[in-house]
């Protein structure tokens, strides 16, 4: 009896601190002095993402958290020694809010092997009739596959023509029309805003030769026939991207383009496929023509890209692109989740208590040769299988077959083959056909171990 008096006045005295606590109106103030507002909020754990949130909902902030860490063995002899490895692929530390129904805010950071990167920085504002605008750095709305962010990669990493022609994050201006059965999106946008040298170099354009710091101006238009079904859906999108030369690389730099990929892997440092310093560079126009569809537990999604780069002092055009073209399937009845309102798809709903399991299938392509510019090309088949557990967590495993032309020799630095005297060469016009061996060739076995909180 006397330990339930007891316990029964503990949990009085507590019910009535907290309750003092809730509705405690003491006047405080902010470092600087200014009375502040006073808004209790509470805290919880929503999907394993920690959100602070207020009762009327208007004033919403939490953190979003992912550590993916990629290990990697090559297969096959090669032309080029390539080492095994592992690394810490992402370690992301974003801060988010919603201040009002109208203002969104984010800051993003990668602290991926020691070295701090600016990601997503920027200011939205949602007008709530389907119409929204944001400033700051952030990724522009061109290709599904790179607006898509790393936590829902279907693959460990994109596609070769993905990475090297779709534009990322740059500083800009964006509007955007969410309507019922389509989505539509234009900006202009500046530098690129990364790290340290990076911003050296747009202050070093700026101070030693007052270059103006170019624009582009990207827009999107997402045709979505069936609107927001949960069940089935189609996506059907057509970019396109007006660039002007930039100020964020090396004032050496400034008048030249290069266009470069890695072949599926940021453990392998060789860049075959690289065009080297292109002069003359005057402009480029960048289209994209997007499909995806999903039914429930599969989704298909390609992507063609194709660039157009325009050069001074009547230096022909060249014309470089390439595709891909993926599937996946959930075992185990999950489903998979189309974001209507960003066009891309999202973390999907796992089938059974403990997870689920997805295979996928890509087929990539790329293309950096036309006209006086040999940059390489290459193909590569890549199947994986996906694990979702019921937390946060996800494994994934890729096996990639790649296969590099002769002229993918990264900027003349690398073997492509043999030459007639069986002896190997880094000049693609000495490659002996008969040897049967142009171009490097190789599998390569990777595995993923994420984590989002």
């Amino acid at each position: 009896m006397k330990k339930t008096l007891l316990t029964m006045a503990i949990a009085l005295c507590f019910t009535a601190s907290f309750s003092q606590v809730v509705q405690d109106t003491t006047v405080r103030t902010d470092h600087y002095g200014q009375v502040v507002d006073r808004v209790p909020v509470t805290a919880e754990s929503r999907n394993g993402i920690l959100v602070f949130e207020s009762k009327d909902q208007l004033y919403r902030l939490w953190f979003d958290i992912r550590v993916q860490t990629d290990g990697q063995i090559f297969l096959c002899k090669t032309l080029n020694p390539i080492g095994n490895g592992v690394t810490i692929r992402r370690a992301r530390f974003a801060t988010k809010t919603n201040l009002g129904k109208n203002w969104y805010g984010e800051i993003d950071l990668d602290f991926a092997n020691g070295a701090i990167e600016l990601k997503d920085a920027y200011l939205n504002y949602n007008f709530l009739n389907g119409f929204s605008a944001r400033v700051g750095n952030y990724k522009e709305r061109f290709s599904m596959s790179k607006s898509t962010t790393s936590r829902y990669l279907k693959f460990m990493e994109r596609s070769m023509v993905t990475s090297a022609f779709a534009p990322s994050r740059h500083i800009g201006l964006e509007t955007e029309y969410n309507g019922k059965k389509f989505l539509v999106a234009g900006g202009v946008f500046f530098q690129e805003v990364k790290d340290a040298e990076t911003n050296t170099f747009v202050e070093d354009n700026n101070k030693s030769y007052g270059r103006n710091q170019g624009i582009s101006l990207t827009g999107k238009f997402v045709f979505q026939p069936f609107g927001n079904n949960k069940d089935h859906g189609v996506h059907l999108a057509y970019g396109y991207s007006y660039r002007q030369p930039k100020t964020d690389v090396a004032p050496a730099e400034y008048d030249n383009i290069r266009y470069s990929a890695r072949s599926l892997s940021s453990i392998n440092r060789k860049k075959y496929l690289d065009t080297d310093l292109i002069p003359g560079y005057k402009y480029q126009l960048l289209s994209n023509i997007e499909f995806a569809a999903y039914l429930k537990g599969l989704a298909i999604q390609t992507e063609i890209i194709n660039n157009r780069t325009k050069r001074d002092n009547n230096l022909p055009t060249l014309n470089f692109g390439g595709y891909y073209a993926q599937a996946v399937y959930l075992l185990f009845g999950g489903k998979q989740v189309y974001d209507k309102s960003g066009g891309e798809f999202t973390q999907p709903v796992r089938g059974k208590k403990w997870g689920d399991v997805e295979l996928a299938v890509r087929y990539d392509y790329i293309n950096l040769n036309d006209k006086d510019v040999y940059g390489g090309a290459a193909e590569a088949f890549t199947g994986g299988v996906n694990f979702y557990t019921s937390r946060n967590i996800k494994f994934q495993v890729n096996f990639s077959n790649i296969n590099h032309d002769r002229y993918a020799s990264g900027k003349n630095k690398l073997f492509v083959g043999y030459d007639i005297n069986g002896v190997l060469t880094k000049d693609p016009t000495k490659v002996a056909d008969a040897s049967g061996k142009a171009g490097e060739k190789y599998n390569q076995l990777g595995v993923r171990f994420e984590i989002d909180f």
